[in-house]
């Protein structure tokens, strides 16, 4: 059953936190700590997670807030399960951050949280929503309402990360998917196999790869591994993905990646340029993926990120966590991404690098009203001797029509649709014969039959151009705005070395979640110890404050003091509620 926990909002006399000086207090309250249970844990809505639970009458569900704050602070630190854990058994500062002030409330086993995160996979599978992320962009939205940030301009930065698999090698995972397809077939299949089965099953799959010398034996090695992996899944037969079990699923996709049937029914090794960036790297995570970037490999997944960069913004936090294949283009994450942010911010205007750019992404950001800025551009430089569209002034409408065109001779003229794609401008001719560009600079072409100069250009033209336009008035704007973005990415994956303790897509996305959620939380710490230097120290206090908090402190320690000479008994250790005295 479903209980929402709201018992952090009232604190306990006899706590350790209690116990500690007021110079400790008001360290731990600006802490980390602090400010994670004011800005995230308190702003965390525990609603939607109640489809997680039943709706009849039965034994109350553990904190879920808890649950979640404990997921994105694992993430956050890097802990493993066994870190988190001790860490919430032991440690006073995560207690504080989840609303606990003693260490006897709120505890549980660690089972509780494998649970919980099984319930989740569940739900997501489902019902195809992830309630990690609509938590983690609920709490961010608040928080930049909070903390009156402008959201309409932002930036946005991809980086590579490695999930948690094994680099093999082609061989290796052939011998690995023999391995786990012989565990596939019934007794009577492993008997008649046994002898074919027995070099392959000597030890884990890197020690038959390492008995293997030289690239013609590995190419040998391939070849008999395939022919004896397309026995294999005949005997297993042609089921269904879902009706067959996940290690089927993977051996059958790791044989298609690596391996066709010829006209004659024998078995082809694809040779290295045969294979996809989409091939299976691991039976283990069946949506990492391969791909080459700056002369390096990578085994895993792409994070993408975006933040406020608004120069009027003493605070700029992450707005977006995105995970994908690492082999999904840089362009394709902004069209994915842009729905979600123009809903939830007020986003216009938009800096990234020149990976970003593509004709589908001018198109989704002119659907969005969003202006991209790019520090590169990808492609061909156009001719530095010649004008091209990107040299004329380009009026547009609301709809990204272009009105007119200014060209830089001076004339401006209207743009019509083009007779069959396009758009067209035409130019007064005697006025292109003054002008001395026009005969070898310009693009523009006199008409043979009419006396006017005429311009014709397409879509996607118009599209480049404006994207260029906006990449040099980007260079001539003194600072970067987007330059930023490469730190907060680096503060992203700092707690994971660049490699996750996870595999799958979901694992990874909920881990990328919480490490964003923590670097949020840290943006908004320095962000007060900076007001904090700032802020000049009051004189004296008013004395009716100054007595009331005194008053109350007071008394408080005195209680404690007397109780803590009493023999402890089981209903002094019972919770005592402060009692307040400013009422």
């Amino acid at each position: 059953m479903f209980r929402k926990n709201d018992s952090h909002h009232q604190p306990l006399l006899l706590s350790p936190v209690r116990l500690l000086t007021e110079k400790q207090r008001q360290r731990l309250e600006a802490s980390w700590a602090g400010v994670f249970y004011r800005e995230f844990f308190r702003r965390l809505d525990e609603t939607p997670f109640a489809v997680l639970y039943s709706d009849k009458t039965s034994r109350p569900n553990i904190a879920v807030n808890v649950m979640v704050s404990l997921e994105f602070l694992k993430a956050g630190h890097g802990w493993s399960d066994e870190e988190m854990y001790d860490q919430f058994q032991y440690n006073l500062q995560v207690r504080y951050a989840l609303g606990l002030h003693d260490f006897e409330a709120g505890n549980f086993e660690l089972r509780t949280v494998y649970n919980f995160r099984r319930r989740l996979s569940q739900y997501q599978k489902e019902a195809e929503k992830d309630l990690l992320a609509q938590a983690w962009a609920a709490v961010t939205d608040e928080q930049l309402a909070a903390y009156g940030i402008r959201t309409e301009k932002q930036r946005m930065d991809s980086s590579q990360i490695g999930s948690d698999i094994a680099d093999a090698s082609r061989l290796q995972l052939v011998v690995t998917a023999i391995q786990r397809a012989a565990r596939l077939l019934d007794e009577s299949q492993k008997a008649s196999y046994a002898d074919v089965l027995a070099p392959f099953q000597e030890g884990e799959a890197e020690q038959y790869v390492y008995r293997v010398k030289g690239r013609e034996a590995t190419q040998t090695a391939l070849q008999t591994g395939g022919e004896l992996l397309a026995q294999l899944l005949a005997e297993l037969g042609d089921a269904e993905a879902g009706e067959a079990p996940i290690s089927h699923q993977a051996v059958k996709r790791l044989f298609a990646d690596n391996f066709c049937l010829t006209a004659e029914g024998t078995v082809r090794v694809k040779g290295n340029d045969e294979i996809r960036a989409g091939a299976l790297q691991s039976l283990d995570d069946l949506e990492a993926t391969f791909r080459r970037k700056g002369g390096d490999a990578y085994k895993g997944y792409v994070v993408n990120l975006a933040e406020t960069c608004d120069p009027r913004n003493e605070l700029q936090l992450i707005t977006h966590v995105q995970v994908a294949p690492n082999n999904t283009d840089d362009a394709t994450l902004l069209c994915e991404a842009l729905p979600e942010l123009s809903r939830r911010t007020d986003l216009t205007d938009m800096y990234s690098d020149g990976g970003f750019g593509s004709p589908e992404a001018d198109e989704t950001l002119l659907d969005h009203g969003v202006t991209l800025h790019q520090t590169h551009l990808r492609g061909k430089a156009p001719d530095p001797t010649r004008y091209n569209l990107a040299d004329f002034q380009i009026a547009c409408d609301e709809t990204g029509q272009p009105t007119y065109l200014g060209c830089p001779g001076g004339q401006i003229v209207p743009v019509q649709p083009g007779r069959t794609t396009g758009f067209v401008a035409r130019f007064t001719l005697t006025h292109c014969q003054t002008c001395p560009a026009f005969q070898k600079q310009c693009r523009v072409r006199q008409m043979s039959q009419r006396p006017v100069c005429q311009l014709e250009f397409t879509r996607q033209e118009l599209l480049w151009a404006l994207r260029r336009q906006n990449h040099l008035r980007l260079r001539q704007t003194p600072g970067d705005p987007r330059a930023a973005i490469e730190a907060t990415v680096r503060s992203v994956k700092h707690p994971f070395g660049g490699r996750l303790p996870v595999r799958g897509l979901r694992r990874v996305t909920d881990m990328l979640l919480g490490a964003a959620a923590m670097a949020n939380i840290r943006s908004i710490v320095r962000f007060h110890k900076r007001k904090q230097k700032q802020r000049p120290q009051p004189v004296e206090q008013g004395w009716q404050e100054a007595v009331k908090k005194d008053i109350t402190r007071a008394l408080g320690d005195a209680l404690a003091s007397f109780l803590s000479f009493l023999p402890l008994s089981s209903w002094v250790r019972q919770p005592i509620l402060v009692t307040c005295f400013s009422c």
